[in-house]
């Protein structure tokens, strides 16, 4: 599963979250989510799980189709 970086910051958008609020809700280190949301680092299912989960969306809206 590969995360949409337009997608995934809509979803933190909509939730007012910084990369830090998005680390503190969903236990994944700041750095990794920085890496992720700039397309640096590719997640993996449980972290994207995790992610989806604080954002409160659905897995599938956050990764490609």
């Amino acid at each position: 599963m590969k995360i949409n970086f337009q997608k995934l910051q809509i979803a933190m958008a909509n939730k007012a979250y910084s990369a830090k609020e998005l680390s503190d809700k969903c236990g994944v280190s700041q750095v990794t989510i920085t890496r992720i949301t700039k397309g640096i680092q590719d997640a993996r299912p449980q972290t994207i799980g995790k992610i989806a989960k604080a954002l409160n969306v659905p897995v599938t809206d956050i990764i490609e189709n």
